[in-house]
């Protein structure tokens, strides 16, 4: 992402003012022990429970890298569109800090284990047409994660009387993505995060939660005057744990950095933190370059080597990726692009509507259920849908029932929540509580009868033009025959009656 240009002028230029976003994302990989060591990477235990030796850089401790790491690696960059090196190395990042036991981090450098890809974003804003955007992606590297530091006693931004350190996320496998800097709004920088997280969770890579840690993201912004400008000056954003955090922190440093520059004030490349309560970046540091590091060679690890066979073999194993799914979902199964989107956001629900769709539910049917009742259902008693009791092929029967006039939407709405509890057939329950679809004309006359019989006031305001009154009958006659007459051939017959 080098954003070269003045270290404190404006960027000069034609047009408006334009903001220049690249972001770095840290994807804590999912793997039972560490990167280089076996040490466990479980989360919430008790500080310093999971360290050991080579964790803590004790003298005479080797590393020795983790094999599924590496291959979360390649997968992660093969499903991002990256170029897998068949040669690459680890060098170390010199730094100092209480967090970090060794005073250098293991990573990558000027030899990553990927390069030059891209990925395909969706990008939704309120009040303009949703588009989509090729954002190009410059690399990604393995590392070491860091220790936690936790500052104790006060505010941590407005300082701390003391800090402990807890190295148990010391030594888990990160792998850093890197974009190029093609992002130019806060939404687009979040819906990117959020694309790389979703294509990390359908691999099953990382569990991608922020909350946790697992994923976090850097922002390196700048503005400039008009697309044809230099790059401004760098500035890092960093404590972001939400994608909208995310939007909220660009769209504050875009306009801080376009007012500084119209005031004839510096922007200095610096790294700030968000602050969430404010609403607003706040300076940390200066920005290190990588001279600051003084990276070389890892002496304690040899060369990483991937053939090409080792690559297409990880290759093969990799799903049908979110920005695949709707554009099939789009072009295949007529589906809109909200419907498509929602139902691709998470793997486990794209599965249970592609096997509802598979046992013979109508796509558009099945994707209404799935995210309008079942969808609440699931949030709302914070259940995996595939734990959910009801079955895609049970979803599909009931869209089936209803399809061919067996039952109304109305009745499909009032088994659904025993559906959604105990599972079971949707045709059985109809049949045992009697709960089928009248569509004998000769028994919904009958009751049309009795109803204009026990309505004349209506009937006769009906036919003296009051002609919204058929809303009235139809919702009493649904209200006589507990909504399971057909719909149509009522409104048929009720019509007939009415106009006499």
């Amino acid at each position: 992402m080098a954003q070269k240009g003045s270290a404190n002028a404006a960027p000069a230029g034609d047009g408006a003012w334009e903001a220049v976003i690249g972001l770095e994302t840290h994807v804590q990989l999912g793997t039972a022990s560490k990167i280089f060591t076996a040490a466990s990477t479980a989360f919430g235990d008790d500080p310093n429970t999971h360290i050991d030796p080579v964790v803590c850089g004790l003298p005479g401790t080797l590393p020795v890298l983790n094999r599924k790491v590496l291959e979360f690696a390649v997968k992660a960059a093969l499903a991002l569109n990256l170029k897998v090196a068949e040669h690459s190395k680890f060098d170390r990042k010199q730094y100092f800090y209480p967090d970090l036991p060794k005073n250098y981090q293991i990573s990558q450098y000027d030899e990553p284990i990927a390069e030059d890809g891209w990925i395909e974003v969706e990008v939704a804003e309120k009040g303009k047409e949703t588009y989509l955007k090729r954002v190009g992606i410059e690399r990604l590297h393995m590392e070491e994660d860091a220790g936690k530091l936790v500052h104790a006693g006060s505010d941590r931004l407005a300082g701390s009387t003391h800090s402990l350190v807890d190295y148990n996320r010391a030594g888990v496998a990160l792998a850093e993505i890197v974009s190029k800097p093609d992002l130019r709004t806060g939404r687009e920088a979040a819906e990117y995060a959020s694309e790389i997280r979703r294509i990390m969770r359908y691999l099953g890579v990382s569990d991608g939660n922020m909350q946790e840690g697992s994923l976090r993201c850097d922002v390196n912004i700048s503005v400039r005057r008009g697309p044809d400008a230099p790059f401004g000056t760098k500035v890092e954003i960093k404590n972001m744990n939400s994608f909208s955090a995310i939007q909220k922190a660009c769209e504050y440093e875009i306009q801080r950095q376009i007012k500084a520059y119209e005031a004839g004030e510096p922007v200095v490349q610096e790294t700030r933190l968000w602050d969430e309560g404010k609403q607003l970046t706040r300076s940390m540091r200066s920005k290190e370059g990588s001279s600051d590091y003084r990276y070389f060679p890892e002496p304690d690890l040899g060369p990483i080597e991937v053939s090409p066979e080792q690559r297409e073999a990880l290759r093969s194993e990799l799903p049908e990726l979110p920005a695949a799914k709707r554009h099939r979902y789009a072009e295949e199964l007529g589906l809109s692009i909200y419907d498509a989107r929602v139902l691709t956001d998470e793997r486990p629900m794209a599965e249970y509507f592609e096997a509802a769709v598979a046992a013979g539910g109508d796509p558009k049917a099945v994707a209404n259920w799935i995210t309008g009742d079942i969808a609440a259902h699931v949030n709302a008693n914070r259940l995996p849908i595939a734990e959910l009791p009801l079955q895609p092929a049970q979803l599909a029967e009931m869209v089936q029932l209803i399809d061919s006039g067996t039952i109304s939407g109305k009745i499909a709405k009032e088994i659904l929540p025993e559906l959604l509890e105990q599972g079971g057939s949707p045709r059985a329950i109809v049949e045992a509580k009697g709960l089928g679809m009248i569509s004998d004309p000769a028994a919904i006359a009958t009751v049309v009868e009795e109803l204009l019989a026990a309505h004349p006031e209506e009937v006769e305001a009906f036919r003296g033009g009051k002609t919204k009154l058929q809303g009235f009958f139809v919702g009493q006659l649904m209200k006589r025959t507990g909504g399971r007459a057909d719909p149509k051939l009522a409104n048929q017959i009720l019509s007939q009656k009415l106009k006499g």
